[in-house]
């Protein structure tokens, strides 16, 4: 079974920066993307970044410019990196694996605070 684990999350000020980690373990031979997405309470959970094998990414508009996705070449763990940080980025931030084979497997979520 595929286990992600998310870290790197806590307290920031605006304009301060995170880099959020999730590291994979288990059996992730067919993996073709990995990706952060994010969830605050009454809202529908929604994509911050996403990388695919080849290197391509996608960013929410919200945080094209400030932030950046990358991972390890074996997707043994993937990496966003949040700069110049605004309140509203305020969230539950969550990891995602998607397979080949359509099967999608999520981390736990780590939250992320950032304050006026």
């Amino acid at each position: 079974q595929v286990r992600l684990v998310e870290s790197g999350g806590g307290l920031a000020q605006a304009g301060g920066s995170l880099r959020l980690s999730c590291t994979a373990s288990g059996r992730i031979v067919g993996a073709i993307a990995m990706g952060w997405y994010r969830q605050v309470p009454g809202k529908e959970r929604e994509l911050a970044a996403l990388i695919r094998t080849g290197g391509t990414t996608i960013y929410a508009d919200s945080v094209k410019g400030r932030f950046s996705i990358s991972r390890e070449r074996e997707w043994r763990s993937v990496y966003l990196q949040m700069n110049n940080l605004k309140p509203e980025d305020t969230a539950v931030y969550f990891c995602k694996m998607v397979f080949h084979t359509g099967a999608e497997f999520w981390g736990q979520g780590t939250q992320v605070t950032v304050s006026a």
